[in-house]
Protein backbone atom coordinates (compact mmCIF):
# COMPACT_ATOMS: atom_id res chain seq x y z
CA UNK A 1 0.00 0.00 0.00
CA UNK A 2 1.35 3.25 -1.05
CA UNK A 3 2.26 5.96 1.53
CA UNK A 4 0.36 9.02 1.20
CA UNK A 5 2.91 11.66 2.00
CA UNK A 6 0.44 14.44 3.34
CA UNK A 7 -1.31 12.09 5.19
CA UNK A 8 1.79 11.52 6.74
CA UNK A 9 3.12 14.02 7.41
CA UNK A 10 0.16 15.24 9.16
CA UNK A 11 -0.65 12.25 11.68
CA UNK A 12 3.51 11.96 12.30
CA UNK A 13 4.68 15.90 12.99
CA UNK A 14 6.68 16.08 9.45
CA UNK A 15 7.55 19.62 8.82
CA UNK A 16 10.11 18.88 5.98
CA UNK A 17 10.92 15.93 3.78
CA UNK A 18 14.47 15.59 2.17
CA UNK A 19 13.98 14.38 -1.63
CA UNK A 20 16.78 12.38 -1.99
CA UNK A 21 18.58 10.21 -5.28
CA UNK A 22 22.42 8.91 -5.16
CA UNK A 23 24.56 9.83 -7.97
CA UNK A 24 26.94 7.60 -9.81
CA UNK A 25 29.52 8.29 -7.25
CA UNK A 26 27.48 7.58 -4.19
CA UNK A 27 27.01 11.05 -3.06
CA UNK A 28 23.36 11.93 -1.65
CA UNK A 29 21.47 14.67 -3.09
CA UNK A 30 18.55 16.67 -2.22
CA UNK A 31 15.94 19.14 -2.04
CA UNK A 32 13.92 19.78 1.42
CA UNK A 33 10.57 20.50 0.93
CA UNK A 34 8.02 22.14 2.71
CA UNK A 35 4.84 19.42 4.10
CA UNK A 36 2.76 21.85 1.95
CA UNK A 37 4.26 21.18 -1.13
CA UNK A 38 5.00 17.57 -1.18
CA UNK A 39 1.79 16.37 -3.20
CA UNK A 40 2.92 18.27 -6.56
CA UNK A 41 6.77 16.81 -5.63
CA UNK A 42 5.29 13.61 -5.50
CA UNK A 43 3.44 14.24 -8.46
CA UNK A 44 5.99 15.44 -10.74
CA UNK A 45 9.76 15.53 -8.74
CA UNK A 46 11.85 17.87 -7.47
CA UNK A 47 13.80 19.56 -10.39
CA UNK A 48 17.65 19.44 -10.30
CA UNK A 49 20.82 20.81 -12.99
CA UNK A 50 22.01 16.93 -13.50
CA UNK A 51 25.28 18.40 -14.82
CA UNK A 52 26.07 19.32 -11.12
CA UNK A 53 25.93 16.38 -9.80
CA UNK A 54 27.89 12.94 -10.68
CA UNK A 55 25.91 11.95 -13.89
CA UNK A 56 26.91 12.08 -17.10
CA UNK A 57 25.39 14.95 -18.02
CA UNK A 58 25.69 18.83 -19.65
CA UNK A 59 24.28 22.13 -18.25
CA UNK A 60 22.67 21.85 -21.47
CA UNK A 61 20.29 18.76 -20.60
CA UNK A 62 16.87 19.18 -19.83
CA UNK A 63 15.81 19.65 -15.92
CA UNK A 64 16.12 16.51 -13.84
CA UNK A 65 13.31 15.10 -12.03
CA UNK A 66 13.67 12.78 -8.95
CA UNK A 67 10.01 11.43 -8.06
CA UNK A 68 10.06 10.28 -4.06
CA UNK A 69 9.20 7.00 -4.01
CA UNK A 70 6.38 7.15 -1.00
CA UNK A 71 7.37 3.67 0.19
CA UNK A 72 10.74 4.43 1.11
CA UNK A 73 10.03 6.74 3.75
CA UNK A 74 11.70 7.12 6.88
CA UNK A 75 11.09 9.59 9.52
CA UNK A 76 14.80 11.05 11.25
CA UNK A 77 14.70 9.37 14.36
CA UNK A 78 17.01 12.60 15.02
CA UNK A 79 15.36 14.87 13.56
CA UNK A 80 11.42 13.90 13.71
CA UNK A 81 9.99 16.54 11.83
CA UNK A 82 11.67 15.52 8.63
CA UNK A 83 11.32 12.74 6.79
CA UNK A 84 13.62 11.43 4.47
CA UNK A 85 12.71 10.17 0.89
CA UNK A 86 14.62 7.80 -1.89
CA UNK A 87 13.90 9.37 -5.14
CA UNK A 88 13.93 7.93 -8.83
CA UNK A 89 15.25 9.83 -11.60
CA UNK A 90 13.07 11.14 -14.69
CA UNK A 91 14.14 13.29 -17.46
CA UNK A 92 12.19 14.30 -20.31
CA UNK A 93 8.91 12.01 -19.51
CA UNK A 94 11.57 8.93 -19.46
CA UNK A 95 13.29 7.19 -16.30
CA UNK A 96 17.21 7.69 -16.60
CA UNK A 97 18.92 4.83 -17.41
CA UNK A 98 21.85 5.85 -15.53
CA UNK A 99 20.54 6.31 -12.08
CA UNK A 100 21.88 3.52 -9.61
CA UNK A 101 18.09 3.11 -8.44
CA UNK A 102 16.69 2.93 -11.25
CA UNK A 103 19.09 0.58 -12.53
CA UNK A 104 18.34 -1.50 -9.22
CA UNK A 105 15.11 -1.17 -9.65
CA UNK A 106 15.06 -2.93 -13.41
CA UNK A 107 16.80 -5.38 -12.28
CA UNK A 108 14.71 -6.54 -9.77
CA UNK A 109 11.88 -6.67 -12.21
CA UNK A 110 13.74 -8.95 -14.44
CA UNK A 111 14.78 -10.90 -11.67
CA UNK A 112 10.93 -11.48 -10.88
CA UNK A 113 10.05 -12.25 -14.03
CA UNK A 114 12.37 -14.85 -14.18
CA UNK A 115 10.96 -16.30 -10.44
CA UNK A 116 13.55 -14.86 -8.41
CA UNK A 117 13.26 -12.60 -5.13
CA UNK A 118 16.59 -11.37 -4.23
CA UNK A 119 17.58 -10.46 -0.80
CA UNK A 120 20.53 -9.44 0.87
CA UNK A 121 21.62 -7.46 3.95
CA UNK A 122 25.03 -5.61 4.64
CA UNK A 123 27.39 -5.76 7.14
CA UNK A 124 28.15 -2.09 7.21
CA UNK A 125 31.65 -1.17 8.81
CA UNK A 126 32.59 2.40 9.71
CA UNK A 127 35.28 4.51 11.69
CA UNK A 128 34.68 7.24 14.24
CA UNK A 129 37.49 9.75 13.83
CA UNK A 130 38.16 12.87 14.88
CA UNK A 131 35.90 16.12 12.85
CA UNK A 132 39.03 16.18 10.55
CA UNK A 133 39.47 13.05 9.85
CA UNK A 134 42.96 12.20 10.86
CA UNK A 135 43.07 10.25 14.06
CA UNK A 136 40.64 7.49 15.11
CA UNK A 137 37.83 9.00 17.94
CA UNK A 138 39.20 7.59 21.26
CA UNK A 139 42.65 7.83 22.00
CA UNK A 140 42.91 5.46 24.56
CA UNK A 141 41.49 2.82 21.89
CA UNK A 142 45.01 1.56 21.17
CA UNK A 143 45.08 -2.27 21.20
CA UNK A 144 47.10 -4.25 19.06
CA UNK A 145 44.10 -6.51 18.52
CA UNK A 146 41.12 -4.29 19.08
CA UNK A 147 38.36 -6.38 17.65
CA UNK A 148 35.32 -6.89 20.10
CA UNK A 149 37.19 -4.74 22.88
CA UNK A 150 34.57 -4.07 25.44
CA UNK A 151 35.83 -0.91 26.88
CA UNK A 152 36.57 0.99 23.69
CA UNK A 153 32.96 -0.28 22.59
CA UNK A 154 31.48 0.94 25.29
CA UNK A 155 33.28 4.29 25.33
CA UNK A 156 31.29 5.20 22.00
CA UNK A 157 28.09 3.69 23.91
CA UNK A 158 26.40 7.32 23.24
CA UNK A 159 26.96 7.20 19.28
CA UNK A 160 26.46 3.77 18.79
CA UNK A 161 23.50 3.33 21.37
CA UNK A 162 21.60 6.34 19.42
CA UNK A 163 22.17 4.69 16.29
CA UNK A 164 21.08 1.33 17.40
CA UNK A 165 17.97 2.86 18.82
CA UNK A 166 17.08 4.87 15.79
CA UNK A 167 17.53 1.26 13.73
CA UNK A 168 14.62 -0.33 16.40
CA UNK A 169 12.61 2.50 16.31
CA UNK A 170 12.30 1.81 12.27
CA UNK A 171 11.64 -1.23 12.30
CA UNK A 172 14.95 -2.49 10.76
CA UNK A 173 15.77 -4.91 13.45
CA UNK A 174 19.24 -4.81 14.31
CA UNK A 175 20.32 -7.41 16.02
CA UNK A 176 24.26 -6.82 16.88
CA UNK A 177 27.16 -3.95 17.51
CA UNK A 178 30.50 -4.29 17.84
CA UNK A 179 33.80 -2.88 17.67
CA UNK A 180 35.70 -3.93 14.70
CA UNK A 181 39.17 -5.13 13.71
CA UNK A 182 40.81 -1.87 13.76
CA UNK A 183 41.11 0.88 16.42
CA UNK A 184 38.14 3.30 16.24
CA UNK A 185 36.03 0.81 13.92
CA UNK A 186 32.34 -0.19 14.28
CA UNK A 187 30.12 -2.30 12.84
CA UNK A 188 26.02 -2.39 12.68
CA UNK A 189 23.65 -5.08 12.18
CA UNK A 190 20.38 -5.59 10.92
CA UNK A 191 17.59 -7.44 9.25
CA UNK A 192 18.35 -9.22 5.59
CA UNK A 193 15.53 -8.13 3.26
CA UNK A 194 14.53 -7.39 -0.63
CA UNK A 195 17.31 -6.31 -2.50
CA UNK A 196 16.08 -2.59 -3.13
CA UNK A 197 14.79 -2.27 0.51
CA UNK A 198 18.87 -2.93 1.75
CA UNK A 199 19.54 -0.11 -0.76
CA UNK A 200 18.00 2.04 0.59
CA UNK A 201 18.39 1.71 4.26
CA UNK A 202 22.10 0.92 3.84
CA UNK A 203 21.87 4.97 1.80
CA UNK A 204 20.11 5.72 4.73
CA UNK A 205 22.41 4.12 7.35
CA UNK A 206 25.40 5.57 5.88
CA UNK A 207 23.77 9.17 6.18
CA UNK A 208 22.29 8.83 9.98
CA UNK A 209 25.86 7.82 10.84
CA UNK A 210 27.56 10.72 9.80
CA UNK A 211 24.50 12.90 11.50
CA UNK A 212 24.77 11.21 14.83
CA UNK A 213 28.56 11.17 14.88
CA UNK A 214 28.77 14.68 14.23
CA UNK A 215 25.93 15.51 16.54
CA UNK A 216 28.39 13.64 19.11
CA UNK A 217 31.55 16.28 18.20
CA UNK A 218 33.03 13.15 15.97
CA UNK A 219 32.94 11.93 12.14
CA UNK A 220 31.85 8.60 10.70
CA UNK A 221 34.03 7.81 7.69
CA UNK A 222 32.90 5.00 5.31
CA UNK A 223 36.28 5.92 3.55
CA UNK A 224 37.71 1.94 2.71
CA UNK A 225 40.90 2.71 4.58
CA UNK A 226 41.70 5.54 6.25
CA UNK A 227 44.34 4.34 7.87
CA UNK A 228 47.51 2.38 6.58
CA UNK A 229 48.47 0.21 9.26
CA UNK A 230 44.53 -0.63 10.53
CA UNK A 231 42.31 -2.82 8.94
CA UNK A 232 40.17 -0.81 6.35
CA UNK A 233 36.29 -0.90 6.22
CA UNK A 234 34.74 -3.91 4.28
CA UNK A 235 30.66 -3.54 3.26
CA UNK A 236 29.63 -7.70 3.02
CA UNK A 237 27.25 -8.50 1.60
CA UNK A 238 24.99 -11.74 2.51
CA UNK A 239 23.25 -13.32 -0.60
CA UNK A 240 20.29 -15.28 -0.94
CA UNK A 241 17.64 -15.96 -3.59
CA UNK A 242 13.83 -16.57 -2.78
CA UNK A 243 10.90 -17.69 -4.86
CA UNK A 244 7.79 -16.58 -2.05
CA UNK A 245 8.79 -18.03 1.18
CA UNK A 246 11.38 -20.55 -0.32
CA UNK A 247 14.70 -20.16 -0.29
CA UNK A 248 16.05 -21.67 -3.66
CA UNK A 249 20.05 -21.50 -2.51
CA UNK A 250 19.04 -23.79 0.46
CA UNK A 251 19.20 -27.79 -0.45
CA UNK A 252 20.29 -30.52 2.42
CA UNK A 253 21.68 -32.76 0.03
CA UNK A 254 23.87 -29.82 -1.78
CA UNK A 255 27.37 -29.12 -0.84
CA UNK A 256 27.35 -27.03 2.56
CA UNK A 257 23.82 -26.97 2.37
CA UNK A 258 23.83 -24.59 -0.99
CA UNK A 259 21.31 -25.61 -3.89
CA UNK A 260 23.05 -25.83 -7.52
CA UNK A 261 21.33 -23.23 -8.25
CA UNK A 262 23.49 -21.02 -5.44
CA UNK A 263 26.51 -22.50 -7.27
CA UNK A 264 25.57 -21.08 -10.21
CA UNK A 265 24.84 -18.22 -8.86
CA UNK A 266 28.54 -18.30 -6.90
CA UNK A 267 29.66 -18.85 -10.32
CA UNK A 268 28.43 -15.53 -12.17
CA UNK A 269 30.11 -13.70 -9.07
CA UNK A 270 33.24 -15.32 -9.47
CA UNK A 271 32.84 -15.14 -13.34
CA UNK A 272 33.15 -11.10 -12.91
CA UNK A 273 34.22 -10.49 -10.27
CA UNK A 274 37.48 -8.46 -11.51
CA UNK A 275 34.93 -6.19 -13.50
CA UNK A 276 32.71 -6.08 -10.19
CA UNK A 277 35.46 -4.02 -8.30
CA UNK A 278 34.39 -0.86 -10.57
CA UNK A 279 31.42 -1.12 -8.73
CA UNK A 280 32.14 -2.49 -5.48
CA UNK A 281 35.86 -1.21 -4.51
CA UNK A 282 34.74 2.35 -6.97
CA UNK A 283 38.12 4.33 -5.29
CA UNK A 284 41.59 5.18 -5.55
CA UNK A 285 41.92 4.60 -1.78
CA UNK A 286 40.08 1.01 -2.22
CA UNK A 287 42.95 -0.92 -3.49
CA UNK A 288 44.78 0.01 -0.47
CA UNK A 289 42.06 -1.93 1.49
CA UNK A 290 41.76 -5.21 -1.16
CA UNK A 291 45.76 -5.78 -1.62
CA UNK A 292 47.01 -4.46 1.55
CA UNK A 293 50.24 -6.03 3.76
CA UNK A 294 49.40 -7.40 7.18
CA UNK A 295 47.83 -4.60 9.12
CA UNK A 296 48.39 -3.82 12.73
CA UNK A 297 46.16 -6.62 14.26
CA UNK A 298 47.80 -9.42 12.30
CA UNK A 299 45.05 -9.73 9.15
CA UNK A 300 43.39 -7.66 6.43
CA UNK A 301 40.26 -9.50 6.52
CA UNK A 302 39.70 -8.59 2.94
CA UNK A 303 40.24 -10.71 -0.32
CA UNK A 304 43.06 -10.74 -2.95
CA UNK A 305 42.07 -13.43 -5.28
CA UNK A 306 38.80 -14.69 -7.20
CA UNK A 307 38.10 -18.01 -4.78
CA UNK A 308 35.70 -18.93 -2.60
CA UNK A 309 35.19 -21.20 0.70
CA UNK A 310 33.31 -22.70 3.28
CA UNK A 311 33.32 -21.08 6.75
CA UNK A 312 36.74 -19.43 6.17
CA UNK A 313 37.26 -15.22 6.19
CA UNK A 314 40.27 -15.85 3.98
CA UNK A 315 37.96 -15.74 0.56
CA UNK A 316 36.56 -13.47 -1.27
CA UNK A 317 33.33 -15.15 -1.35
CA UNK A 318 32.79 -17.85 1.85
CA UNK A 319 29.26 -20.11 3.16
CA UNK A 320 29.04 -19.72 6.54
CA UNK A 321 25.88 -22.24 6.75
CA UNK A 322 23.52 -23.46 4.29
CA UNK A 323 21.03 -21.02 1.94
CA UNK A 324 23.29 -17.82 1.54
CA UNK A 325 26.55 -16.70 1.33
CA UNK A 326 28.76 -14.10 1.99
CA UNK A 327 30.67 -11.81 -0.57
CA UNK A 328 33.48 -10.51 1.34
CA UNK A 329 34.88 -7.81 -1.98
CA UNK A 330 32.52 -4.79 -1.63
CA UNK A 331 34.02 -1.54 0.61
CA UNK A 332 32.51 1.09 2.49
CA UNK A 333 32.61 3.30 -0.56
CA UNK A 334 30.38 1.21 -2.50
CA UNK A 335 27.40 2.95 -3.81
CA UNK A 336 24.50 1.01 -2.03
CA UNK A 337 22.62 0.80 -5.11
CA UNK A 338 25.29 -0.12 -7.39
CA UNK A 339 26.50 -2.95 -5.26
CA UNK A 340 23.00 -4.85 -5.15
CA UNK A 341 22.98 -4.08 -8.89
CA UNK A 342 26.57 -5.67 -9.53
CA UNK A 343 25.71 -8.65 -7.64
CA UNK A 344 21.87 -8.92 -9.48
CA UNK A 345 23.57 -8.83 -12.39
CA UNK A 346 26.17 -11.21 -12.33
CA UNK A 347 24.05 -13.78 -10.48
CA UNK A 348 21.59 -13.74 -13.18
CA UNK A 349 23.89 -14.19 -15.59
CA UNK A 350 25.67 -17.15 -13.31
CA UNK A 351 22.40 -18.83 -13.20
CA UNK A 352 21.22 -17.85 -16.82
CA UNK A 353 24.69 -20.08 -18.18
CA UNK A 354 24.98 -22.11 -15.41
CA UNK A 355 28.43 -20.75 -14.48
CA UNK A 356 30.51 -23.42 -12.45
CA UNK A 357 32.50 -21.74 -9.59
CA UNK A 358 35.18 -24.18 -9.62
CA UNK A 359 36.82 -26.25 -7.11
CA UNK A 360 36.04 -24.83 -3.52
CA UNK A 361 39.43 -24.06 -1.61
CA UNK A 362 39.92 -24.45 2.15
CA UNK A 363 42.80 -23.48 2.84
CA UNK A 364 44.14 -19.94 4.57
CA UNK A 365 44.51 -17.50 1.63
CA UNK A 366 46.85 -15.54 3.52
CA UNK A 367 49.33 -18.09 4.21
CA UNK A 368 49.18 -20.55 1.86
CA UNK A 369 47.03 -18.75 -0.99
CA UNK A 370 50.54 -18.66 -3.47
CA UNK A 371 50.66 -22.16 -3.35
CA UNK A 372 47.62 -22.44 -5.63
CA UNK A 373 47.63 -22.15 -9.41
CA UNK A 374 45.41 -20.39 -11.70
CA UNK A 375 43.59 -18.66 -9.27
CA UNK A 376 42.58 -15.07 -10.87
CA UNK A 377 43.82 -11.99 -8.52
CA UNK A 378 41.96 -8.99 -7.83
CA UNK A 379 42.75 -5.78 -9.61
CA UNK A 380 46.10 -3.84 -8.18
CA UNK A 381 44.18 -0.54 -8.96
CA UNK A 382 41.07 1.55 -9.82
CA UNK A 383 42.28 1.75 -13.42
CA UNK A 384 42.05 -2.15 -14.05
CA UNK A 385 39.19 -2.73 -12.62
CA UNK A 386 37.68 0.01 -15.19
CA UNK A 387 39.32 -1.68 -17.77
CA UNK A 388 37.75 -4.83 -16.74
CA UNK A 389 34.34 -3.36 -16.56
CA UNK A 390 34.58 -1.96 -20.08
CA UNK A 391 35.87 -5.66 -21.27
CA UNK A 392 33.25 -7.37 -19.30
CA UNK A 393 30.14 -8.63 -21.97
CA UNK A 394 28.15 -9.96 -19.15
CA UNK A 395 28.32 -6.61 -17.07
CA UNK A 396 27.80 -3.93 -19.99
CA UNK A 397 24.47 -6.37 -21.41
CA UNK A 398 23.04 -6.60 -17.91
CA UNK A 399 23.83 -3.06 -16.67
CA UNK A 400 23.11 -1.23 -20.03
CA UNK A 401 23.27 2.85 -20.35
CA UNK A 402 24.39 3.07 -16.97
CA UNK A 403 28.29 1.21 -17.86
CA UNK A 404 29.38 4.15 -20.24
CA UNK A 405 28.35 6.97 -18.38
CA UNK A 406 30.11 5.01 -15.37
CA UNK A 407 32.89 4.38 -17.23
CA UNK A 408 33.18 8.55 -18.04
CA UNK A 409 33.27 9.87 -15.02
CA UNK A 410 34.93 7.24 -13.58
CA UNK A 411 38.10 7.65 -16.37
CA UNK A 412 38.30 11.43 -15.34
CA UNK A 413 38.52 10.59 -12.02
CA UNK A 414 41.04 8.77 -12.12
CA UNK A 415 42.84 11.02 -14.39
CA UNK A 416 42.47 13.97 -11.83
CA UNK A 417 44.81 11.43 -9.58
CA UNK A 418 47.01 10.31 -11.80
CA UNK A 419 47.87 14.42 -12.21
CA UNK A 420 47.72 14.54 -8.60
CA UNK A 421 51.65 15.21 -7.18
CA UNK A 422 52.44 13.26 -3.70
CA UNK A 423 54.50 14.15 -1.62
CA UNK A 424 56.04 10.33 -1.72
CA UNK A 425 57.03 11.14 -5.69
CA UNK A 426 59.05 13.85 -4.42
CA UNK A 427 60.72 12.05 -1.50
CA UNK A 428 61.41 8.93 -4.02
CA UNK A 429 62.47 10.90 -7.35
CA UNK A 430 63.82 14.58 -6.68
CA UNK A 431 67.08 13.42 -6.22
CA UNK A 432 67.02 11.03 -9.25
Amino acid sequence: MTVDLAAAAKERGIKYFLISYTDLFGVQRAKLVPASAINGMARSGAGFAGFATWLDMTPADPDLFAVPDPDSLIQLPWKPEVGWLAADLWMNGKEVAQAPRNLLKRLVKDAAAQGYTMKTGVECEFFLTTPDGLEVCDSADRQTKPCYDQSALMRQYDVIAELCDAMLALGWKPYQNDHEDANGQFEMNWNFGDVLVTADRHSFFKYMAKSIAEKHGLRATFMPKPFLNLTGSGCHAHVSVWNGERNLFEDEAGELGVSQLGYHFIGGVIHSADALCALFNPTVNSYKRINAPRTTSGATWSPNTVTYSGNNRTHMIRIPEGGRFELRLPDGAANPYLLQAGIVAAGLDGIRNKRDPGKRLDINMYTDGHLVEGVKKLPLNMLDALRALEASEVLKEGLGAFVPAYLKLKHQEWNDYARHLTQWERDVTLDC
